[in-house]
């Protein structure tokens, strides 16, 4: 019988990296308080009926903090799922000469973005589309940004890794994936959590 309680110094290098890097991802999320739960369990919460997403607007200093995390740079497409008053895009176009598309159900959140672009004089630059998420094209994008619900990432999630390109970045405000997708990184800025991953070529061929 093979001895499941190896040492960690009895595994083989590449193995031990894995093991390293597992717990280190482990211990950010327990900081974090991300749940890493069985696959099993998540996929039965993706298929039930999802929740109505509430308006709450991301404050400045996160926006930023979403911005860096994102590495976001003048080449880059920046796509808020539930844009809200537009702020995200806005500060990508302003401070990175980035692109911007942002996609809200709301029409007046809609109106409202689109009036904040054009105070900002960044309305030849971001685009905003009253539309629904999951009828929606991301594959333009380069850079990808959530504030969402924890079952709504959850149902995105296999839809990011089938249109987003190699190297696109993803971060969620205070909502993770799961055990099915571990972050890359994890930030806190005061009582926010964020949450950054990037698409891999392995994601592709499991999507």
């Amino acid at each position: 019988m093979p001895d499941h309680h190896l040492a960690p110094s009895a595994l083989p290098p590449a193995a031990l990296a894995s093991v390293k890097r597992r717990t280190v991802l482990q211990r950010a999320a327990a900081l974090a308080g991300l749940s890493l739960a069985p696959q099993l369990a998540l996929s039965a919460r993706a298929d039930a009926a999802l929740p109505i997403v509430p308006y709450v607007s991301t404050p400045p200093d996160v926006t930023l903090r979403m911005l860096k995390m994102a590495r976001v740079g003048p080449g880059d497409t920046v796509y808020d799922l539930g844009c809200g008053d537009g702020r995200i895009v806005i500060a990508a176009a302003r401070r990175h000469g980035a692109r911007g598309i942002g996609i809200d159900l709301d029409p007046e959140r809609i109106r409202e973005a689109r009036a904040n672009a054009l105070r900002a004089g960044v309305q030849g630059r971001v685009r905003f589309r009253q539309a629904d998420l999951f009828a929606t094209d991301f594959s333009p994008a380069s850079v990808v940004m959530l504030y969402l619900l924890f079952e709504v990432n959850l149902k995105l999630m296999p839809i990011l890794w089938r249109q987003l390109r190699v190297g696109s970045r993803v971060v969620s405000h205070d909502f993770h994936m799961g055990a099915q997708w571990p972050p890359q990184q994890i930030e806190r800025v005061r009582d926010k959590t964020l949450y950054a991953w990037t698409i891999t070529p392995e994601l592709k061929q499991g999507s």
